[in-house]
């Protein structure tokens, strides 16, 4: 990044950061903060079509610029076979997308001076001190090998600690210790005894090699509970979710919000949608209403509506700052959103044109990309289809939520960047 540009995004975060503290979401037409209503229009046509023709049930949209939503639309059903309509309220699985607001639950414990993101993490995960690491051998077998290094907070946030879900050269190891995949709501015992467990198998890479997408975010979540004393729902309700006033997220539903839980369906070629089973492990219905409510997964476990993420997005974009709460001060954002990978000649196996910060994306090279979108843009997604964005520099926020894994290759998110860009008039 120029130094210009890297100057033009700092006053532009800190102009954010003056009017931060007072805002809170509302909407305004979108020709007030440079958007086409018109424009918008074919984004609606495109989000109706995919429903038309049978690529998904539903989905919600919310488009935020300059702190004022100017388009937040549902299409489709949220159940087919009940013939329920999509809402803009509707909860969903977000899965990945709880990454972000685990990093952020991190970044505010070094706020306070309680852990330094350079730290080992056995520091505070004793089990964690000396790890193995499975390196290939040439007959396609592997051998156990100590890692080089400690793994650090700053490894986990990157996704360079070398700890994968568990499919990595020992996955046989991983498979015999239950340990795979990203789902956690069915298990029935507290997360950090999973993770305990966990620090005992061999690692995919040696610490800081090379990106390595994983289980990094669930330790994470586990050292937030033993520096906060804390469970991690409990944390996260306290010191983000109630400051901004998320009042539909959690990892388990309450009763009285069942109802609101959109269904994920699977998509395969030549087939009609298919009602993903119940429960259904990583790909159906999940256990988030009626599960055991133990296992608090901070790398996929949390459900949430668009607005509400949304607002932790704008909190985010506004240095740090929603409503009169100061989340994160604008120095902790400035450093989450920068790229942490690629700059030090990390193997990052990410997105062309992108790095990759404290539990986000980060876009270094907009021609490199290929899409639409600015140097500084951050975001990440989900497995049931969801997406983000925050783009700095047109003071830009935009979620998509849909329920849908796997998805038949829908291009939906490509069309949707294209469409939201092309409505920016000024």
């Amino acid at each position: 990044m120029s130094k210009v540009l890297r100057l033009k995004l700092v006053l532009l975060l800190l102009f954010l950061i003056t009017v931060g503290h007072a805002q809170k979401l509302e909407s305004t037409a979108p020709e007030e903060v440079g958007m086409s209503t018109q424009r918008l229009d074919r984004l609606s046509k495109v989000m109706e079509q995919y429903v038309k023709d049978g690529k998904m049930a539903g989905n919600v949209t919310l488009i935020a610029r300059k702190g004022k939503i100017v388009y937040h639309q549902a299409f489709g059903k949220s159940d087919m076979e009940l013939n329920k309509e999509m809402t803009t309220d509707a909860i969903f699985r977000i899965a990945s997308q709880t990454k972000a607001i685990v990093s952020v639950a991190i970044m505010i414990l070094q706020e306070e001076g309680k852990l330094l993101i350079a730290d080992p993490i056995g520091n505070y995960l004793p089990e964690w001190n000396e790890t193995t690491v499975a390196q290939k051998k040439e007959d396609g077998g592997y051998e156990v090998v100590p890692a080089q290094r400690k793994i650090t907070i700053r490894d986990l946030l990157t996704h360079t600690a070398g700890i994968g879900y568990g499919h990595g050269p020992a996955k046989d190891e991983w498979k015999a210790a239950g340990i795979q995949n990203w789902y956690f709501a069915d298990r029935n015992e507290p997360i950090a005894e999973t993770i305990a467990r966990m620090a005992k198998l061999p690692m995919d890479a040696q610490p800081g090699e090379r990106f390595v997408y994983g289980y990094n975010t669930d330790i994470l979540g586990v050292i937030v509970e033993k520096v906060s004393g804390q469970s991690l729902d409990q944390f996260i309700k306290e010191r983000i979710l109630e400051p901004l006033e998320m009042k539909d997220t959690y990892f388990y539903l309450p009763k009285n919000k069942s109802d609101r839980l959109a269904t994920s369906y699977m998509a395969y070629s030549g087939k009609d949608l298919e009602r993903a089973p119940n429960p259904g492990l990583g790909v159906g219905q999940g256990h988030y209403v009626k599960g055991p409510r133990k296992s608090f997964s901070g790398g996929a476990g949390l459900l949430s509506t668009s607005l509400d993420y949304a607002t932790f997005l704008q909190m985010m974009l506004n240095g740090g700052a929603y409503n009169g709460n100061q989340i994160l001060s604008p120095k902790t954002v400035e450093l989450m959103i920068s790229d942490h990978v690629v700059s030090r000649d990390i193997t990052y196996s990410g997105r062309s044109g992108s790095g990759f910060g404290l539990g986000f994306s980060v876009t270094k090279d907009v021609g490199q990309r290929g899409v639409p979108g600015s140097v500084g843009t951050y975001e990440w997604g989900g497995a049931y289809g969801s997406t983000y964005w925050v783009d700095p520099v047109e003071e830009l926020v935009v979620v998509y939520f849909k329920q849908l894994i796997p998805t038949n290759g829908v291009d939906d998110h490509a069309k949707l960047r294209n469409l939201v860009y092309q409505a920016i008039i000024e």
